[in-house]
């Protein structure tokens, strides 16, 4: 290179490679965050289902919790009632039980 002398397009900056394909990167960025929103928005959605699912769950173990102790209640009372009634048919002298 001579003192003086100019390279062909020596006015203009020097674009790197990766800048002239600045577009297509670009696109390529663009594409990704449109991907990545969409993976964020199923992400929520997925917690929020979750929440609710997790909730509902909540809710059936204290319905299934009720429900274990009216069944002792019930099953206590019958036991009960199956005594009483056993006492009452003890007490009724044998000649009325056979008619």
């Amino acid at each position: 290179m001579c003192y003086g002398h100019q390279q062909p397009g020596g006015d203009e900056p020097r674009r790197s490679p990766a800048r002239r394909e600045a577009p297509a990167e670009s696109v390529a960025v663009l594409n990704l965050r449109l991907r990545l929103a969409e993976t964020e928005a199923r992400l929520a959605r997925a917690r929020a289902r979750e929440a609710e699912l997790s909730r509902r769950l909540e809710e059936m173990k204290r319905f299934v919790s009720v429900m274990d102790i009216i069944e002792g209640f019930l099953k206590r009372r019958y036991r009960e009632r199956q005594e009483e009634v056993l006492r009452m048919l003890t007490r009724v002298p044998r000649s009325c039980r056979e008619r």
